[in-house]
């Protein structure tokens, strides 16, 4: 729930939505700024920012919040490839010097990725796991039809 005047709340999705932005009061929370963004699927996205001392707030305009929001969406793909590929979040080990060394082993594995994709040697992070798991099953193809055909 939020307003635009204190005390008189409404949905956000009732709201008329400035194409910059429109600063309402967030129940329980307090200000903040909602921006909209319409998807070619017809889907709606409401977006809040929130600026803890309130000195940017009215000055943030669609250009800063779609590069916050850029800036967000590439924070959450490196997480992500730190997650799927890298297996940061997979260790089974409870010394701390190990886990340490597990979270170094696991970020030099994404530099090395970024590496390769700045060189040009592969064309995104995903593409060398798909590389390995495509030569891993055709192997293990290739070996059942062996074993078949030998029996």
């Amino acid at each position: 729930q939020v307003s635009i005047v204190k005390g008189q709340y409404q949905s956000v999705e009732s709201l008329e939505i400035e194409e910059n932005g429109t600063i309402v009061y967030l129940k329980e929370f307090g200000e903040v700024k909602v921006f909209k963004k319409h998807f070619k699927n017809g889907m709606l996205r409401f977006y809040i920012l929130f600026d803890k001392e309130n000195k940017d707030l009215r000055e943030t305009d669609k250009t800063l919040f779609t590069l916050l929001k850029t800036t967000h969406w590439i924070i959450e793909c490196y997480h992500r490839a730190l997650k799927q590929l890298c297996g940061i979040n997979k260790f089974i080990v409870r010394k701390s010097e190990a886990i340490l060394t597990h979270f170094f082993s696991s970020l030099r594995a994404f530099i090395k990725l970024e590496l390769m994709r700045a060189n040009e040697l592969i064309d995104n992070w995903y593409q060398l796991q798909r590389e390995l798991s495509i030569e891993v099953n055709r192997n293990f193809i290739l070996e059942q039809i062996n074993l078949k055909l030998s029996a």
